[in-house]
């Protein structure tokens, strides 16, 4: 099994949290970070844009790849979500394990909120 690193950004903490929600729900990504305050400037519709974004860090197996690219592009609010992935050259043997466990489908997704904790904290620039 091969580990993958996927990233993309998203304009919201409400989306980020969503997207990764769903994708650890889905059993289709171990873990997902959300790193708020990413400044992104590209161009877009012939102009230069900037703006501030959250970016999300995905880990899974290759395997999943195309299950992680299709609910990005279902949830994503973008009209061309940035969709970016890198194979892991060298993983620690244990954390493989994990992420393997932890996309296993015969233990299910999400059940209920319950099983979802919120952060206790915001994710917004202040707390950094």
């Amino acid at each position: 099994m091969s580990a993958l690193v996927v990233m993309t950004t998203v304009g919201t903490e409400d989306e980020a949290a969503e997207l990764a929600r769903e994708l650890v729900c889905r059993r289709n990504a171990a873990c997902v970070n959300l790193i708020p305050g990413v400044k992104s400037i590209y161009r877009w519709g012939g102009k230069v844009c900037r703006d501030t974004e959250y970016l999300l860090v995905i880990k899974t197996l290759e395997s999943e790849y195309p299950a992680v690219e299709a609910a990005i592009r279902e949830l994503h609010s973008y009209e061309l979500p940035e969709i970016v992935a890198f194979p892991v050259e060298h993983v620690e043997a244990g954390f493989l394990a994990w992420i393997t466990t932890a996309l296993d489908k015969a233990q299910g997704g999400c059940a209920d909120e319950a099983e979802f904790e919120e952060p206790p904290i915001s994710l917004d620039e202040t707390n950094y």
